[in-house]
């Protein structure tokens, strides 16, 4: 049985090696959290979290534009070449995204390609928990805001797939 991690404890490469994965594709959001000090409040996952969101919100629009467009499409094409990270194959897994109908396939991708057409990101939903007919209904509903709306959206969805994460990893 492993230790369970405590983050006060780590140096800064441990730390970026732990939770370096948390924020998709996005270790500098592990790298400036340490950079920012570690409280002892971020032993637990909502502490972490607190502590990770605080150094994505404090940075520039174009480092948060970048997380955002780190994130894949929900069902699409990296999925079907089986090229996600093995956190969002699991969570896209968890609402049945990877058993689709051709219909719904199909559908997810028109979704897609409509979203980033309109915003220049990908569509962000926190799916774990979700099913087929809820995200396509909130696709549905976003694509109608504008882009300022959707950018926080997907910042906050990112968050809550952060916290989901960190969940995991700590008490």
């Amino acid at each position: 049985m492993t230790a369970p991690l405590r983050p006060t404890t780590m140096d800064k490469a441990s730390f970026v090696a732990a939770f370096g994965g948390v924020f998709e594709l996005s270790p500098w959001v592990a790298e400036a959290t340490y950079d920012l000090g570690l409280r002892d409040d971020v032993d637990t996952a909502e502490g972490l979290h607190r502590a990770m969101c605080a150094a994505v919100r404090a940075a520039a629009r174009e480092r948060k534009l970048a997380l955002i467009r780190a994130h894949p499409d929900l069902a699409g094409r990296l999925a079907r070449a089986g090229r996600l990270t093995a956190d969002s194959a699991k969570e896209q897994a968890s609402a049945g995204l990877d058993r689709l109908t051709d219909a719904e396939r199909e559908r997810f991708l028109a979704l897609n390609e409509a979203y980033k057409a309109r915003f220049g990101f990908p569509f962000i939903m926190a799916v774990k928990g979700r099913t087929k007919e809820e995200i396509l209904a909130a696709f549905e509903e976003r694509l109608r805001h504008d882009e300022a709306t959707e950018f926080e959206t997907a910042l906050a969805e990112i968050e809550r797939i952060a916290l989901l994460r960190l969940r995991e990893m700590l008490p």
